[in-house]
């Protein structure tokens, strides 16, 4: 299976990165590997520091389930089928901001995003996704 390279990675924190930027959204965006190893981070000036984690367990939760962390959102609340699932594999995140990375048919990696409303993560993750297309 192919694997998200370090060039990849890098042009589409620096696409998410840009379009923050732009919009005036401070964010830590992180892409992981195939196998959910971090493989490029950024952390914009100013961004909090608490959403470095958060970005980077965006990132694995979108790669580990292959599916956008916010569609685990709504399985995982109280009487859903995955209910309590975001204390398994070390802390998943279960809002929007995490978003699987492809190739082909192929998923290389995934991307997290953090540091603003949910809304303003995803839109900045998806432009870090446009960038691999």
């Amino acid at each position: 299976m192919p694997d998200i390279t370090l060039t990849q990675a890098t042009t589409i924190v620096e696409a998410a990165r840009s379009f923050a930027e732009s919009k005036g959204f401070l964010m830590n965006i992180a892409v992981v590997d195939q196998g959910a190893n971090l493989k490029a981070f950024g952390r914009m000036d100013g961004a909090w520091l608490g959403s470095i984690d958060i970005s980077i367990k965006k990132a694995r939760t979108a790669r580990w389930f292959d599916m956008e962390s916010g569609d685990l959102g709504p399985l995982s609340q109280p009487g859903g089928p995955l209910y309590n699932i975001e204390v398994s594999n070390g802390g998943l995140i279960t809002f929007p901001g995490g978003i699987p990375l492809t190739v082909g048919d192929e998923i290389v990696g995934a991307i997290g995003v953090s540091g603003g409303s949910v809304d303003e993560d995803r839109s900045v993750a998806l432009a870090g996704v446009d960038a691999l297309s």
